[in-house]
């Protein structure tokens, strides 16, 4: 996906996109735990992983051109460092959620809650939601 978004870039609409990649993420990954089928199974995954791509993108540049030159290393330091902490409570959280509740209620209970937080998200930042180009002109506050 990576390989696609370098060769045709996110022009216009990036807020929107950003939000479907991640309630896509959350669809697929309901999909993958609901699946007994392997074909499925394997395009579940391929595609959550995908959507995360697109969405990593979209992030990843509007942190970038959206925060002021005199903050960006701090904001920068700040997005790393819940990045990195991330994967590991996101590993406990999956590991104890599927002690408590059985592995496909875990990862089914991951899907809806990506969806919950997404429309929450969407919900509260309406700026999210409208952010149409990926460019510091656009994003910054005039």
């Amino acid at each position: 996906m990576a390989i696609v978004v370098a060769h045709r870039p996110i022009h216009r609409r990036a807020g929107p996109t950003m939000l479907f990649a991640v309630a896509a993420f959350g669809v697929f990954t309901i999909v993958f735990g609901i699946s007994h089928i392997l074909i499925l199974s394997l395009a579940a995954l391929f595609l959550t992983g995908a959507a995360d791509m697109v969405s990593v993108i979209i992030r990843a540049t509007l942190i970038q051109v959206a925060t002021h030159d005199e903050m960006r290393g701090r904001v920068n330091a700040v997005d790393m460092l819940f990045i990195g902490a991330s994967n590991q409570l996101g590993e406990f959280e999956s590991g104890l959620t599927a002690q408590w509740f059985g592995t496909v209620p875990a990862v089914i209970l991951g899907g809806v809650g990506t969806m919950v937080v997404i429309a929450t998200w969407a919900w509260l930042f309406p700026e999210l939601r409208k952010a149409d180009q990926l460019t510091v002109a656009e994003l910054m506050p005039k």
